[in-house]
């Protein structure tokens, strides 16, 4: 009988077939235990430890923790359980994990007392390359059992079979903490990736950089429609924002919530708040995306604040479907008399009309062809390429990386026709290069100042003067003018059209 069995795994459901085997296996052979010094240990490693509300990680670790606890008091099992958090992926998984446990617990797991319990054959032949003895769990079992991710896919699929597979300390723990809900939530969530992102390829370190320096103007542009109370900041990034209102007085009585579905963001909410970045006491995040069902109760949120987010929800959702719920969402949990503040991309008005595009073909390289491969090369090789090419090439290029149609025609050296939106969509990005395999899935252009007048107003939103369309001149001066020039097809000059978008949109008080 060895003294440890070692169970590395995300657990993040636990199974009637887990408890039968890991009681035959941490027992005796004549199932005698006259000390607890007979039992052998069974040391949890429960892996991705500090990732939750992701597809592949859904329940957090503190949760997992406990099923285990309940686990082992039901099943008569001793237990240690010990987090490990998420590696990017090494050869020495093994070895890392073995490393955790004897810095957290100070036992020193050796082939000589210690059995590995796992059914993954690549982990395991890591475990045998160290020397440990592997016991395969399911994978030793004819027919193979359902293995608890396939029990958390039918619970996803609402398959009432789960429950009788499930062990009753992941039932019950689920119950109480409504974690079947939330799993339900994540893994069928149609927006958010498997590692909690939009996107796997965006810089999250660049992008939350440029959110904080232009923080300071979004709320010199917002300040004066916020209604103290409950204000919300969905898609708050890293909390820039919301730092700033934590410094207005008029606010020090309000509960300042911030939203964001990404993780690598969520994470630096979290740890600013914990290093006393915040004076309110009332300040708090939650990992969400909106699109998977109501954050906050109906008529609840006094000032709701979107900035550079609903581009993304029609992005990469479905795009006017997924918007339209996302507009409902938050007309539902507004107060009567409350309020919506959205800054963002806009299109042009009349942006299916047909417009010729000048591009400068000096300013670097063009190969004759755009490459097909970027998307595999990876983003620092697809960055690199990206920045050298001319600005005629790029739009190539882009044409191939976007995820919407970039129809374009070339008429002449260095001309191309095509619609209105679809240049500005091209000239709003190409000079985001660093994150160009990100940027390239999403379309600033979809929907113009009227649409977005017909939408709020449809929803049940009265939509205030104030609400504008306006042209970025900064970017005209720096990023267009230099590089391209916009006529009708005849010729004649096409002004530069708006870029951006302010609405100021309130849920009536009869509502």
């Amino acid at each position: 009988m060895p003294r440890y069995l070692l169970f590395p795994g995300r657990h993040h459901l636990l199974t009637r077939f887990q408890a039968g085997y890991l009681q035959r296996l941490a027992t005796p052979g004549d199932g005698a235990v006259t000390d607890a010094d007979d039992l052998v240990t069974v040391v949890w490693a429960v892996t991705s430890a500090n990732h939750e509300n992701t597809r592949r990680n859904p329940v957090p670790y503190h949760r997992r923790e406990a099923a285990i606890e309940r686990f082992s008091v039901l099943t008569g099992l001793r237990s240690v359980v010990v987090p490990v958090f998420d590696t990017t992926p090494t050869d020495r998984f093994a070895e890392v994990t073995v490393k955790t446990v004897a810095a957290a617990t100070g036992l020193e797991l050796t082939p000589a007392d210690t059995v590995v319990a796992c059914s993954t054959p690549e982990v395991a032949a890591m475990y045998e390359g160290l020397g440990f003895a592997i016991a395969g769990v399911e994978a030793e079992v004819e027919p193979t059992p359902a293995r608890p991710w396939d029990v958390l896919l039918r619970l996803a699929a609402d398959d009432p079979s789960w429950r009788d597979l499930a062990h009753p300390a992941t039932v019950d723990l689920y119950a109480r903490y409504r974690l079947d809900d939330l799993v339900r939530s994540v893994v069928n969530d149609p927006v958010v990736g498997d590692e909690g992102g939009l996107t796997a390829t965006r810089d999250y370190r660049t992008y939350a950089e440029a959110f904080a320096g232009a923080a300071q103007r979004k709320w010199d542009t917002v300040r004066e429609h916020v209604r103290p109370g409950r204000i919300v900041d969905i898609g708050c990034g890293a909390g820039a924002v919301l730092e700033l209102a934590d410094r207005e007085p008029a606010l020090r009585e309000s509960d300042l919530i911030g939203v964001e579905v990404a993780r690598h963001l969520h994470e630096e909410c979290v740890h600013k708040k914990a290093q006393g970045f915040f004076v309110n006491p009332n300040v708090f995040f939650y990992r969400r995306n909106v699109l998977g069902g109501a954050v906050f109760a109906p008529r609840s949120v006094d000032t709701t604040m979107t900035f550079a987010l609903t581009h993304e929800i029609w992005s990469y959702g479905e795009q006017m479907a997924s918007l339209r719920r996302f507009v409902q969402a938050i007309y539902d949990h507004t107060v009567p008399g409350g309020v919506w503040i959205n800054s963002d991309v806009c299109g042009p008005d009349g942006r299916d009309r047909t417009v010729h595009l000048r591009l400068a073909t000096t300013d670097g390289v063009d190969p004759g062809r755009p490459r097909t491969d970027l998307a595999a090369a990876g983003s620092a090789e697809a960055a690199a390429y990206v920045a050298g090419l001319s600005t005629r090439a790029r739009l190539d290029q882009f044409a191939v990386d976007h995820r919407f149609a970039v129809d374009h025609r070339p008429v002449a050296d260095g001309v191309v026709e095509l619609t209105l939106g679809a240049a500005m969509d091209f000239l709003t990005r190409k000079d985001y290069t660093d994150n160009w395999l990100s940027e390239t899935q999403e379309q600033f252009c979809g929907l113009e100042y009227a649409d977005w007048k017909g939408l709020l107003t449809d929803v049940g939103f009265e939509v205030d003067p104030v609400s504008t369309a306006v042209r970025n001149d900064w970017i005209v001066t720096n990023r267009l003018a230099p590089v391209a020039t916009l006529t009708t097809p005849v010729g004649d000059p096409v002004d530069w059209p708006v870029t951006h978008v302010l609405l100021v949109a309130r849920r009536p008080l009869n509502t």
